[in-house]
């Protein structure tokens, strides 16, 4: 199976490919497109500011290439918010594939929200076999719930810990930072 994590400069790659070798898989950085398009399974990670990471996307050509892909997708944190239509957060255009804006936090929280959260509502075989448990967030903006929502979190509010529509799926909370919950869902997610 060839996993490729796209590499943008805007990522948590080296967490995540550790994490995915854990699972007993390897996986390759990547920025070229034929090889994002005939990989098995794409991970498309995140950590920064919207905006310049969809700088980073739009002069790789990368927007044009991630919403057009037919295998599983699996986008974190702000990778999954560039997944949506927009973010409030450099009022950024995002690729339009989940039907969210994402927009920040009210000022009745602490942000960023940093640390374990619950995630509960589990939907969809990514959730397979893993219980509503604490999982690892770092955030200050969220895609509020909507009918692509697969699982949600409560921080002030109930919002979309994770998005699903057709083979793309998006995580706000790390995945690779969240012990044994997370595991399992990166292992569902290489299964699928």
């Amino acid at each position: 199976m060839k996993i490729v994590i796209i590499n943008y400069g805007a990522g948590n790659i080296q967490s995540i490919k550790f994490a995915i070798k854990r699972l007993g898989f390897d996986a390759v950085l990547s920025s070229d497109s034929s090889e994002i398009r005939n990989a098995d399974k794409v991970i498309f990670p995140g950590v920064g500011e919207a905006s310049s990471a969809m700088k980073m996307l739009l002069n790789s050509g990368l927007d044009k290439v991630i919403p057009t892909l037919k295998q599983p997708v699996l986008g974190i944190c702000l990778g999954m918010q560039l997944m949506c239509n927009s973010s409030e957060e450099g009022n950024t255009t995002g690729l339009g594939i989940f039907d969210v804006d994402v927009v920040k936090f009210d000022n009745t929280v602490k942000v960023p929200q940093i640390g374990w959260n619950k995630i509960e509502n589990l939907k969809s075989s990514l959730f397979t076999d893993v219980p509503e448990d604490y999982i690892y967030l770092v955030h200050s903006f969220y895609a509020p719930l909507c009918k692509e929502t697969i699982a949600q979190c409560s921080y002030g509010i109930n919002y979309s810990a994770a998005l699903k529509k057709d083979n793309f799926y998006g995580t706000q909370f790390h995945p690779e930072k969240s012990s044994n919950v997370g595991e399992k869902i990166l292992e569902n997610f290489l299964k699928m």
